[in-house]
């Protein structure tokens, strides 16, 4: 996860100050020594560090403390408030030309995942009704331009390539013509990776911007590479003027120092995070969020926008018809479980959850495996199993464990979670019993 380090850092520092009804100047120093620490460890630029230790520091030491908080969480709150402030303030999506096609750049150093990011936006840009046009500028790496109509295919959005042509401001050009020929009102070009001193190659980028004219050229950083971002990002801002950084990796690093860099360096906003493997897994990057997450408040807002993407009005409408007439099945169990991995990886999930002790759930994994166990399982059962779960006996559950590559135990494990939850439901669903106080969770909290 993202900030891991940072956040249990800071969690341990806070817990100490939350002990305190009155802080003094030394108990504001010695918390900001740690949190000082915390962010040099975390990756952070010094400079950037030394900075924001200070304007914290000075904004906690004599402030008048509000009466609905302690002087620990007036503290906290004041982070909260320097850490958004660091990565941005408030989120800042893409700008759009009058004159479409509005024409997008990714740049970055070679391995930052531009690639797979240029179709990770095309998506995301498509689901906002924009008809995107990826272009394959990348006409040195081997497979590139291949990997490019790969992504594209999968996600059914149309690549402009010229795989003779060693060009790529001329391909470039051309893409263009080609995408006002058909409608398309983007254009995203991803260019070839390159290391910010290889001037031949930066000079390169800079007659692509010249030939197109953005409307916005948009550095892919990867969140790993850790202070060497903020050298990274300063180059390429300087020698083309950078409008949004991408960050990618994100998910992979548990010290994240390159989002709180990168943003203070360039003086541009971070607009997108990519925040896993898949197609799907990139998103608007909201700093208030983020600082959020790092110090332990969850992310709400992200968690009920990744439900209301995952899930699916209607069959919520239906499975609630169901409960109420206590007629869930399996068929439903399994249904619930795919709408769940679509929201991402469940360790993710639970890091968005306000209050969850990260301290216990330390050393915790989920078993993402355990998803694809039990629907095997279910889909080796027949529909009138799936139904009527009651009439699986102990050769059916050898023919589903067999068929599922599992055992009998795992089968009688799943039967047994499935009557646990119906039972759960039926409590849920009877107002009586909730009323009374007799509800009680089948599984242990």
């Amino acid at each position: 996860m993202a900030f891991e380090n940072l956040a249990d850092k800071l969690s341990q520092t806070f817990a100490k100050l939350r002990g305190k009804g009155k802080l003094t100047e030394s108990d504001i120093k010695v918390a900001m020594r740690e949190v000082k620490l915390a962010l040099l460890e975390a990756d952070v630029s010094f400079k950037i560090v030394k900075d924001f230790i200070s304007n914290v520091s000075e904004r906690a030491v004599g402030a008048e403390v509000l009466e609905s908080l302690t002087p620990g969480q007036h503290v906290i709150k004041i982070v909260n408030e320097e850490l958004t402030a660091l990565m941005g303030g408030a989120a800042e999506k893409l700008t759009y030309s009058p004159n479409p096609p509005s024409v997008y750049m990714l740049v970055g150093l070679q391995g930052a995942g531009k690639t797979t990011t240029c179709a990770k936006l095309a998506g995301l840009l498509r689901k906002d009704g924009k008809r995107p046009l990826l272009v394959a500028c990348d006409v040195y790496r081997p497979a590139a331009i291949k990997q490019l109509q790969v992504v594209g295919k999968q996600l059914d959005i149309p690549v402009y390539a010229e795989e003779d042509c060693k060009d790529p401001v001329g391909i470039s050009e051309r893409a263009l013509r080609h995408a006002r020929s058909n409608l398309n009102d983007v254009v995203l070009i991803d260019t070839a990776g390159r290391l910010h001193i290889d001037e031949t190659l930066m000079g390169e980028l800079c007659d692509i911007k010249a030939a197109v004219n953005p409307q916005e050229i948009l550095l892919t950083v990867d969140a790993m590479t850790g202070q060497d971002a903020v050298n990274v990002a300063q180059s390429f801002h300087e020698q083309l003027s950078v409008d949004g950084v991408i960050l990618t990796k994100l998910d992979g690093d548990t010290r994240g120092g390159a989002a709180l860099s990168v943003r203070a360096v360039t003086g541009k906003p971070i607009k997108y995070a990519g925040m896993g493997e898949k197609l799907s897994d990139l998103e608007v990057f909201h700093p208030e969020r983020m600082a959020s997450r790092i110090l332990g408040m969850g992310d709400v807002l992200t968690l009920i926008e990744k439900a209301e993407q995952a899930f699916d009005e209607k069959k919520a409408i239906e499975l609630e018809q169901k409960m109420r007439n206590e007629r869930f099945t399996l068929n439903d169990f399994l249904d619930q479980m795919e709408q769940m991995k679509n929201m991402g990886p469940l360790s993710s999930l639970l890091d968005m959850i306000p209050g969850m002790d990260k301290a216990k759930l330390k050393g915790v994994t989920v078993d993402e495996k355990q998803f694809a166990r039990l629907g095997a399982m279910i889909q080796s059962m027949t529909m009138e199993e799936r139904e009527n779960p009651s009439i699986i006996n102990s050769s059916r559950k050898q023919r589903i464990a067999n068929g599922s590559g599992t055992k009998v135990s795992d089968v009688n494990a799943l039967l047994k979670q499935f009557d646990q939850m119906c039972k759960m439901m039926k409590q849920f669903t009877n107002p009586k019993k909730m009323k009374r106080g007799k509800m009680r969770f089948p599984f242990p909290m």
